[in-house]
């Protein structure tokens, strides 16, 4: 109230204002300040800025997020990776275009790697020490893979990268999902699972182990070693493709190829469609090639020969058209074996596609099969054949004469809708168990 007793006016801030006055309070409240803490989602894009969030290496939830701008980058010692712990000094701010508290750093020193990584460095040490990850170990892939199998979760987006990579790719191959999840803790022990029945079935001729990117703690189960002694002592071949190209996973050292992305491991595990055909035609070019260089020389010899032969002209001759006769036959079986195999791709793919379909109207009529099954185990559909359920005031059916008295009331349920039936007597059927001989019970 004003002294005249009227209303004071209300402050009203625009949203730039109140952000600005929040920034003043902070900075005159809290200065220049030093924190520990773990690095994560460490980002240094093209214009040498520094971003990243620090928190709390036990674990917790608190975040903040961070900004060195990079005048201050340029001058570190080392370059931060995810996990690592530090010790970074600047100021708290406001970043205003978004409204969120930030932190201004203006020093960062290595304060000891973060749990995880630690733990990351340690089991590397001790699996590579056992000879886990020795280059002797690794095997050759498969160069024509007839069926490739996929370990990842069905929900991730690297399951479809990579369907959508093989397909492009190689529309001959045929693709077996065993799906898993890919993150938390029950991610490992289902990891191992999916690539135990795919060594049990042993119906494919290569495995993809595949995971979008993610942090450290989220690409933690491909580090498990359980996992990772799965990988090593898998029957198959196994490509791993975890991650972006500068995540490494333990798993990725256990595998016959590492992929830096999904998409990558599968661009890896098969050739392209269009690469077998061109160097199957390169091939043949050069056997074509190849056949007429003999032709020559042997046409030359022939000639040699018919120089030094003065007199016999026409076997000379005959010897020509035969040898004529040979280069026409040769080089007409020659393309015609490329058209075979051309051929052969071709209805390769005819049959993948024709598969694919076939399986579909299986699941169809397999579908329509059980649709039919339960109608006709429907019991409301016997009375389309003129017959009548009973129930009483308590919707409890009533199959047995002895079950309902004289005057009792009855709901008759028909096709089509329902009658109200009033007992006024009773009648048992002879012969029926439980029941007296023929008679009638009126009321």
């Amino acid at each position: 109230m004003n002294p005249e007793g009227g209303l004071q006016p209300r402050t009203v801030w625009t949203v730039a204002a109140l952000l600005q006055a929040i920034s003043s309070a902070i900075s005159a409240r809290l200065p220049a300040c030093t924190v520990s803490g773990e690095l994560s989602a460490v980002s240094r894009p093209a214009s040498g800025h520094l971003y990243f969030s620090l928190k709390d290496a036990d674990g917790g939830a608190a975040l903040v997020r961070c900004a060195m701008f990079r005048r201050s980058a340029g001058l570190l010692d080392f370059v931060p990776r995810e996990g690592q712990r530090v010790q970074v000094r600047g100021r708290v701010g406001l970043y205003e275009p978004r409204g969120e508290l930030q932190l201004v750093v203006e020093s960062m020193q290595p304060a000891g790697d973060g749990s995880l990584y630690e733990q990351f460095l340690r089991l590397k040490a001790r699996l590579e020490a056992e000879g886990l990850f020795a280059a002797d170990r690794k095997r050759a892939l498969p160069r024509l893979p007839r069926r490739v199998g996929v370990v990842t979760s069905l929900g991730a987006a690297a399951l479809h990268d990579v369907c959508t990579a093989l397909s492009r790719r190689a529309p001959q191959v045929q693709v077996i999902v065993y799906p898993a999840p890919v993150q938390g803790a029950e991610a490992p022990p289902a990891l191992v699972q999916a690539l135990a029945t795919a060594n049990l079935r042993r119906e494919v001729d290569l495995l993809l182990l595949c995971r979008g990117g993610g942090s450290l703690e989220d690409l933690w189960a491909f580090n498990d070693e359980r996992l990772v002694r799965a990988v090593a002592s898998s029957a198959i071949p196994v490509v791993c493709g975890v991650g972006h190209e500068t995540d490494f996973t333990l798993c990725d050292f256990a595998a016959d190829l590492r992929a830096p992305t999904p998409t990558a491991a599968a661009e890896l595990a098969v050739p392209s469609q269009s690469e077998l055909l061109d160097d199957l035609a390169h091939r043949a070019r050069r056997l074509v090639q190849a056949a007429q260089r003999q032709l020559d020389r042997q046409a030359q010899r022939l000639d040699q020969a018919a120089v030094r032969l003065s007199r016999p002209r026409s076997a000379v001759a005959r010897e020509q058209r035969r040898l004529d006769h040979l280069e026409t036959r040769l080089l007409a079986a020659l393309q015609g074996a490329v058209q075979r195999r051309a051929q052969a791709l071709d209805r390769l793919g005819l049959r993948q596609v024709a598969a694919v379909r076939q399986r579909r109207q299986q699941a169809v009529q397999r579908l329509e099969l059980a649709r039919s099954r339960w109608g006709l185990l429907n019991p409301l559909q016997v009375l389309d054949r003129g017959y009548a359920l009973l129930v009483d005031a308590d919707g409890r059916a009533r199959s047995s004469v002895r079950d309902v008295a004289p005057g009792s009331t009855l709901t008759a349920r028909l096709r089509d809708g329902r009658l109200t039936v009033e007992v006024s007597g009773r009648e048992f059927e002879a012969g029926a168990p439980g029941t007296a001989p023929l008679g009638h019970q009126g009321p």
